[in-house]
């Protein structure tokens, strides 16, 4: 994985571990593994960042950041990926979500007129509140797992390929060192 590509994007830690409005995390967010760029953390990271992404709910940056505490993930990255799910792409992934909550439970979408009244809006929630929910947890941890095993598999590339190039780079100076002892 690109460490310094991330290594760019990431806040100071010491800044955070500073900052007024967190200082109640206390010992928890003194962890330096929050913070630290990893295989293990990283990919972690996206495991809770994408799942927390596909929950229903309000505040999704602080439940991800308190599983990202939890479980030691990259603090960072797992509250950064929560904004997959900003306010364009959250209808859509709601949508996705409740379809395939329904398809699970095998209901079908009794979609009454909607009227735009407090009463109809309680209603239409009592009525979508299961497929969403159950739809939104499966495809959260679907979609993190997938991410975890895809920065895997990106940074074991990443990783191999660097091995590769430093191994090129040995044996051509152990050529030119060669050639130069007999010249």
């Amino acid at each position: 994985m690109p460490r310094k590509l991330l290594k760019k994007y990431m806040p100071d830690p010491h800044w955070v571990r500073n900052h007024q409005h967190l200082r109640w995390m206390g010992r928890y967010i003194q962890n330096p593994n929050l913070w630290h760029l990893s295989h293990r953390s990283v990919s972690l990271a996206f495991l809770v960042g994408i799942f927390c992404a596909f929950l229903p709910m309000p505040f999704q940056m602080v439940l991800a950041a308190v599983i990202a505490v939890l479980v030691g993930s990259n603090l960072p990255v797992s509250i950064g990926l929560v904004w997959i799910s900003n306010p364009i792409t959250m209808p859509a992934m709601l949508y996705f979500c409740y379809r395939i909550g329904l398809a699970i439970l095998g209901s079908d979408p009794e979609t009454p007129r909607m009227a735009w009244t407090l009463d109809s809006i309680y209603g239409n929630f009592q009525h979508i509140w299961q497929p969403l929910l159950l739809g939104s947890v499966l495809c959260g941890i679907v979609a993190g797992i997938l991410g975890f095993i895809a920065v895997r598999i990106v940074w074991l590339i990443q990783v191999r390929r660097n091995w590769i190039k430093r191994g090129k780079a040995r044996a051509l100076r152990r050529k030119q060192i060669d050639d130069g002892r007999s010249d």
